[in-house]
């Protein structure tokens, strides 16, 4: 698995691990102070970009993923750039507090947001398959729970009536879009190798 950020290495591993995948080890594979820059203009370029640069660092298959929170009242932002919305090397907390900054006099359907993922795969033959899942929800006001990580706090699901930071990993790791883009990646893997 292609990521350096430890929080998304242990829910892919978590949610691979639920689809079946018998190893998936996510840094360890990887040479030390391996990363790679994400230049692309879509989260499926990025995606695409990490895994075929961790298949070539280490000459095996590589899972990457990116993904992006779209918001209505944002035209679409922060998208690609979901990760660093606050400036270079922000943390959490700092993303989460520029968006509730920005969207501070939005109401109704502006806050409405969809996080968006593109799970790819790439073969040490240059093989690449890339598939997308999507979950909607809205902006709250504030933060609400302690679990996950990024803009889980205020990320709040109707059809779950909580946030993703107040689901159980495994409740989140079940429905959340990175399940989804995973699970179907892993299904389109296998359509492949058989």
């Amino acid at each position: 698995m292609a990521s350096a950020n430890p929080d998304k290495a242990r829910e892919l591993r978590q949610i691979l691990e639920a689809a079946g995948l018998a190893d998936a080890s996510a840094l360890e594979a990887l040479p030390a102070g391996w990363s790679c820059e994400e230049t692309g203009l879509t989260i499926e370029e990025n995606a695409l970009l990490k895994a075929r640069s961790a298949a070539e660092a280490t000459g095996l298959p590589a899972i990457a993923d990116d993904t992006g929170l779209f918001v209505a009242g944002l035209g679409g932002a922060p998208g690609v750039y979901t990760s660093r919305f606050a400036g270079p090397g922000c943390s959490y907390e700092d993303n989460v507090r520029k968006l509730l900054k920005v969207l501070l006099w939005e109401r109704g359907d502006s806050r409405s947001a969809r996080f968006r993922t593109a799970a790819a795969c790439v073969m040490p033959s240059g093989e690449m398959l890339v598939e997308v899942g999507e979950m909607e929800g809205l902006i709250l006001d504030e933060p609400r729970g302690g679990g996950g990580f990024g803009y889980d706090p205020v990320f709040f699901v109707p059809g779950l009536g909580c946030t993703l930071a107040e689901c159980t990993p495994e409740r989140k790791n079940s429905v959340c879009h990175r399940c989804r883009a995973l699970q179907a990646l892993v299904e389109a893997v296998k359509g492949t190798c058989l």
